[in-house]
């Protein structure tokens, strides 16, 4: 008799310890926002490591421990995750390319050296998501990240007129010269992520180009 009463506990222990587990991890609490957050940290790392390919709003409720629907609260399907993750993106790079010129003060070359140097290393160190953000720019219907990556390089841009308006380059269209620049570190960025670079050449390709940037690209005296 005590055996069979031992048994039925340990079956309600072990139905009960079930049921906290699948709680625990379908039905994680988040704050307002912040499910969220968690979910495009979860996408960047699954893209990082992954690939685009291996995004999906199913498994990124299983790595943030909530149910399979709750993802959908927040994005409608697959592209509108992705469009979210790319949005991200733009931001994200606004910000470091900010985070790198604030302490260099007000000198054009210093600030030019530090945002291409910040550009070339999120290319190198996100290059799924930098793929996956002008993709998603260039989609029919992506106005949101049209604007996302305006305010993301709007650094770049207004380094590009600060450089026409102290001499350092040639005046005209400053989105043109700042094609050129693009072109350069876009480039740099591809050649180190090929391999044809060394990621210990990096720091001298980047100065020797941009040397020969400002040469090119210097206003007439």
């Amino acid at each position: 008799m005590s055996n069979i009463v031992d048994d039925d506990n340990n079956a309600v222990n072990d139905n009960f310890g079930a049921t906290l587990s699948r709680m625990t991890d379908t039905d994680k609490p988040y704050h307002h926002g912040q499910l969220r957050r968690a979910l495009l940290a979860a996408a960047e790392q699954t893209l990082r490591q992954r690939g685009v390919d291996e995004l999906s709003l199913r498994d990124l409720a299983r790595q943030t421990g909530v149910s399979h629907g709750a993802p959908r609260r927040h994005f409608a399907d697959r592209q509108a995750l992705l469009d979210a993750l790319a949005q991200y993106g733009f931001e994200r790079l606004g910000d470091e390319l900010r985070a790198a010129i604030e302490g260099t003060g007000d000198d054009f070359i210093a600030r030019l050296r530090a945002a291409t140097a910040a550009y070339v290393h999120f290319a190198i160190d996100d290059s799924a998501l930098l793929e996956l953000m002008f993709a998603g720019k260039h989609r029919n219907r992506a106005a949101g990240l049209e604007e996302a990556a305006e305010r993301g390089f709007a650094v770049m841009l207004q380094l590009i007129q600060q450089g026409q308006a102290e001499g350092w380059l040639q005046g005209g269209d400053p989105e043109r010269v700042g094609l050129v620049l693009f072109a350069l570190v876009q480039g740099i960025a591809a050649l180190v992520g090929a391999g044809i670079v060394r990621p210990e050449q990096l720091d001298r390709l980047l100065a020797d180009s941009i040397e020969h940037f400002l040469r090119g690209s210097r206003a007439p005296a």
